[in-house]
C-alpha cells in the first residue's frame, strides 16, 4: 500500500474560507459501530460548542453497512458540522484518518475512537493545550493521572514494551509517554506533505517520528470500556506495527533505502 499524504488543497463546497480563527476538523474513524454514534456525536458537539471555536467532525466509514450512512446522515441534516466519508474497499484506521484529514480544511486535525474509550470530556483539555501553542496535543494513558482500565496484566505489559520500543526513534526533548494514542490533536502545519503509512493503528508515532513537531502536551487519559464493538487487536495489527517500527528505525538511523 503506497503511502498516504496529508495535503492542505482541500476547498469546502460552500466556499467558504474560515480566517482568524483556527478551525478543528475531528475523524471519528468507525468500523461497524453505528449504534456508539448518536450519543457519541451529541456529547462530542455538547463539549466543543462552548469552545467558540470553529470545527467541523467527520465520521470516515470503511463501508460498515450496519446503518452507520444512515445515522450519520440523518445527524448531518440537523448540523452541518458533521460530515461522512465512506472508503469503499479499503480498511485500516491510520488510512482512515489521513482520508478524512485530507477532506478537511482545518487547521487543527484530530482523531478519536467511536468505541467510547475516548472520553469526549477530554476534548476542552486537548483543544486549550493547541490554541495555548503546543504543536500536538495528546490524550495520554501514561502521563500521571492517566488510566489504562481493564486490561489484563498481558495486554498491560505488551503496551509497554511496544511504548518502550519506540523511546529511541523519538526525537529528545519531545517524547510523548504514550506515543501509541489513537486520541490527539495535531497541528496541520507540522503534518502537511509527509507520505505516512496508511495501513496499521499507530498514526501518532508515525507523527512524532516525521511530523514537524516541536512540543507536545500530554493530558491524562482514563482509558473507558468499549461500549460496542469489538477489539480490532490482532496479528496482523501487531505485524503492521512491527513493520512501521522497522521502517522509522531505519529512517532514525541513516540506513533506510
Amino acid at each position: 500500500m503506497s503511502p498516504a499524504v496529508i495535503e492542505s488543497s482541500y476547498t469546502p463546497a460552500d466556499g467558504a474560507a474560515m480566517s482568524g480563527l483556527m478551525k478543528l476538523g475531528l475523524i471519528i474513524p468507525t468500523l461497524r459501530e453505528a449504534q456508539n454514534l448518536p450519543d457519541l456525536l451529541s456529547q462530542v458537539r455538547a463539549v466543543l460548542d462552548p469552545l467558540g471555536i470553529p470545527y467541523e467532525i467527520l465520521v470516515v466509514d470503511d463501508d460498515s453497512r450496519d446503518g452507520t450512512e444512515q445515522i450519520v446522515s440523518a445527524i448531518a441534516l440537523e448540523d452541518a458540522r458533521v460530515r461522512l466519508l465512506v472508503r469503499k474497499g479499503e480498511r485500516g484506521l491510520s488510512g482512515a484518518i489521513i482520508y478524512g484529514w485530507a477532506h478537511t480544511d482545518a487547521s487543527i486535525l484530530g482523531v478519536m475512537d467511536a468505541d467510547r474509550q475516548h472520553p469526549p470530556e477530554l476534548l476542552p483539555a486537548l483543544v486549550t493545550a493547541i490554541l495555548a501553542g503546543n504543536d500536538l496535543a495528546i490524550g495520554s494513558r501514561y502521563t500521571a493521572g492517566g488510566q489504562l482500565g481493564a486490561w489484563n496484566p498481558i495486554r498491560k505489559w505488551l503496551s509497554m514494551a511496544a511504548v518502550w520500543a519506540t523511546w529511541p526513534i523519538q526525537r529528545a526533548g519531545i517524547r510523548a509517554r504514550d506515543p501509541m494514542t489513537g486520541y490527539f490533536l495535531v497541528r496541520r502545519a507540522c503534518v502537511d506533505g509527509i507520505a505516512f503509512q496508511p495501513s496499521g493503528f499507530k498514526l501518532l508515532l508515525e507523527i512524532l517520528v516525521r511530523g514537524q513537531i516541536r512540543s507536545v502536551a500530554e493530558i491524562p487519559l482514563a482509558f473507558g470500556c468499549r461500549n460496542l464493538g469489538a477489539s480490532k487487536a490482532n496479528f496482523k495489527v501487531g505485524w503492521d506495527y512491527a513493520k512501521l517500527l522497522v521502517r522509522l528505525y531505519a529512517e532514525r538511523f541513516g540506513f533506510w533505502r
